[in-house]
């Protein structure tokens, strides 16, 4: 009987340890990884989502969402690490789709990398990405934005940071961080974890010394070709065009929101410098010119582009940088100076980013072209 218990002991023994041995697997495959919800049109940095927690995504100062037809609650995210999917659930009134397709409330569906999640009405897209958290800023690297930043700055720090290709303000990966819980009562009675991400220092100044990279810039004298005590003007580091400039005012004015009424004289100011700077250069006669601003500008300090119409450049690299200039998110200075007239304020159309995503299109005849590099093959006919 001895020897049996023995042999009963030792596989008992052994399974268990066989059990835990699997289970700490599991539990490591989950610890190592991430899982990000990225925004497709960058209204704010990726959301991460814990595994194996539900996290609400609406209407809110984290993602930047002010349409009131999107609930607060509208989606709640639950992240499996082990699978490598989300499980998303309507909660809002609105219908919210993965691929185009509507989820229905109440309803749990997969969402797997590579699939697109619109939060509500075919608006604000996302998607998700896992990682290793050792690779995370590897994960979540990206490309240049419209205005890269002039590395000439007397700081080190700042230079480790504006040197860099492959970050910007709105697409730099995020830190290691907490979650930050806090239990909520839906109208069922039951009781929910939301995350909301954790503010931290790191993330935030590199964010902060890329979002005033141009304030930097402009005060920079190799970088400026024009000043008074009202405005600079400088190059564009990563010009779209044979002629790309920036016109920005001495004056701290963060963006477009921040313009007033008062402000009519400084923005007729800041069109003239422009002109002044079209009519002397070599091909002002042979070129045209636009002179405007983007609605949702990557770049902190109010900036007014000078940019010529032949889009020459091997800047110009994405759908997303044609976009930006070719269609109404590029806001004409006369446009801009009309409505500040008219209503004191600048208004942007909800769901502007999207433009941003439309297809290819010549902008002298019209025709669409299917990629940036048959784009400019194709724009050679045009400024030969």
């Amino acid at each position: 009987m001895t020897g049996k218990r023995g042999i009963i002991s030792l596989q008992l023994v052994t399974n268990i340890l066989m059990d835990t041995s699997m289970m700490l697997k599991l539990f490591s495959s989950s610890a190592m990884r991430v899982c990000w919800l990225v925004s497709k049109d960058r209204r704010h940095q990726p959301i991460r989502l814990a595994h194996s927690t539900c996290v609400l995504i609406g209407r809110s100062a984290e993602t930047k969402i002010t349409d009131k037809k999107c609930s607060r609650h509208q989606v709640q995210l639950k992240a499996d690490y082990n699978k490598g999917h989300v499980l998303v659930k309507q909660l809002g009134i609105n219908p919210s789709n993965i691929n185009s397709e509507d989820l229905g409330k109440d309803r749990e569906v997969k969402l797997k990398p590579g699939q697109i999640l619109h939060i509500v009405n075919q608006l604000y897209p996302y998607t998700i990405e896992f990682g290793e958290k050792n690779s995370e800023k590897k994960k979540l690297s990206s490309k240049r934005p419209h205005e890269d930043i002039s590395p000439n700055s007397d700081s080190s720090t700042l230079n480790k940071y504006l040197k860099t290709d492959q970050l910007s303000p709105r697409e730099h990966s995020p830190c290691n961080h907490k979650p930050e819980r806090k239990k909520e009562k839906t109208k069922e009675g039951q009781t929910r974890t939301a995350v909301n991400s954790a503010e931290v220092t790191e993330k935030k100044d590199i964010q902060g010394m890329w979002k005033q990279g141009l304030k930097y810039s402009m005060q920079d004298p190799t970088c400026q070709v024009f000043k008074d005590d009202t405005v600079v003007a400088m190059k564009d580091k990563y010009p779209k065009a044979r002629f790309h400039w920036l016109v920005l005012p001495w004056e701290p004015i963060p963006s477009l929101k921040a313009v007033r009424r008062d402000h009519l004289n400084l923005l007729q100011h800041m069109n003239d410098v422009g002109e002044k700077l079209v009519q002397e250069s070599l091909d002002s006669k042979a070129l045209k010119f636009r002179l405007g601003y983007h609605a949702i500008p990557s770049m902190s300090h109010l900036h007014l582009h000078v940019i010529s119409q032949d889009f020459d450049s091997p800047s110009l690299k994405t759908k997303k940088h044609w976009n930006s200039f070719n269609t109404d998110y590029f806001l004409e200075s006369q446009d801009v100076m009309k409505m500040v007239e008219q209503n004191g304020k600048i208004t942007v159309k909800e769901g502007i980013s999207e433009l941003l995503k439309m297809p290819l299109m010549c902008h002298v005849c019209q025709q669409q072209i299917s990629t940036i590099p048959q784009l400019k093959e194709h724009l050679k006919k045009h400024f030969s």
